[in-house]
């Protein structure tokens, strides 16, 4: 066993299955657990049932319960880095195509999840893993139900990654605040740094203002009726996104800002966004690579997961020939297609 991650609610290690050899990952939960029914009624454990499968959600393979100490441990695929990790001491940026591909499955796993009634509110670097350049959303632990009604009044969401609606409002919040998060690590991905490194929660919103702006006063008066307390705040233009990534693409950036709208209701959604013109090249590598499949009619989408048709899938994959693609990358959206498709 080596010890890979820690945070305030659990313990993950790496540990290996003596029956098969194979590696995995052993989230072992800080809280003490009465029974086995209730680990299986946990939020986190529900969540991941209910997304998988799916290629770019964290997998779940088994849960362990040792009821003499009152542990859980959630045993999950292994991973090779997060996007933290990754990002963490370059000296120079990721391409924007390479970008462009990890933003691509974040917004898949965001989408399923929203659609499937969750939302996440955690979406950090931290908590996205990477590993052969296939993303996957991690950390269901403070997911909700988009049917829950607000006020939600748990402290969510580190506050890097905070949505002004979990700023601003005494709970007033819903899954678009998944969106901004996914729009603050879109940025950090591009440029290396944090885009709003708040050290408290009023400088939070200060670092906001410094490059959007104040909001138009219809929003903050939506935000004004769902707190308790009065804020009000100069008018102030902001540097603007351009300033801070002068190399981005005009759709990445036009996407940027549309994910990171002050007001929710303006917010681009995950679905949507999957069809925005800054990934018209990554569905176009998809439909391609799908249509070379159904040409050689060999694989069906119902049983992509099987390994033999993973080998076929890499098969399929070295004949499409996109230039900004990788063959890892093509890989990746055969497999999105498949699961899309079923």
């Amino acid at each position: 066993m080596r010890k890979i991650g820690e945070g305030t609610f659990s313990e993950v290690v790496k540990v290996q299955n003596l029956k098969n050899g194979k590696h995995y990952a052993c989230k072992t939960m800080k809280q003490s657990i009465n029974s086995l029914e209730q680990a299986h009624n946990l939020r986190e454990v529900q969540a991941m049932k209910r997304l998988s499968p799916h290629p770019n959600i964290l997998q779940l393979h088994e849960l362990i319960f040792d009821p003499d100490t009152r542990t859980l441990s959630l045993i999950c695929e292994l991973m090779e880095m997060n996007i933290y990790e990754l990002i963490r001491g370059r000296q120079y940026p990721l391409t924007e195509n390479k970008v462009k591909h990890y933003m691509y499955q974040l917004c898949k796993a965001l989408d399923h999840m929203h659609s499937n009634g969750i939302f996440h509110r955690d979406v950090k670097p931290e908590n996205i893993l990477i590993k052969h350049d296939v993303l996957k959303l991690a950390d269901f632990g403070s997911c909700r139900s988009v049917y829950s009604k607000p006020p939600h009044t748990e402290y969510i969401s580190t506050r890097w990654y905070r949505a002004p609606e979990c700023l601003l409002t005494d709970g007033y919040y819903s899954l678009k605040m998944d969106i901004w998060s996914a729009g603050c690590v879109f940025f950090e991905i591009m440029s290396l740094n944090p885009l709003f490194p708040g050290s408290n929660e009023v400088d939070q919103v200060s670092k906001i203002h410094d490059v959007l702006g104040t909001p138009e006063s219809m929003v903050l008066q939506k935000f004004k009726q769902s707190r308790s307390m009065h804020f009000d705040f100069l008018p102030r233009k902001g540097c603007g996104l351009s300033q801070l990534v002068p190399r981005c693409s005009a759709p990445s950036l036009s996407l940027l800002y549309q994910m990171l709208a002050y007001d929710p209701d303006e917010r681009i959604s995950a679905r949507v966004a999957l069809q925005h013109t800054c990934f018209r090249e990554l569905r176009l590598g998809e439909r391609r690579a799908v249509g070379l499949q159904r040409n050689i009619g060999t694989v069906d989408a119902d049983t992509s997961s099987t390994p033999s048709s993973v080998e076929h899938l890499w098969r399929i994959a070295r004949q499409v020939r996109l230039e900004h693609l990788n063959k890892s990358l093509t890989f990746v959206q055969l497999l999105n297609s498949c699961y899309t498709n079923k």
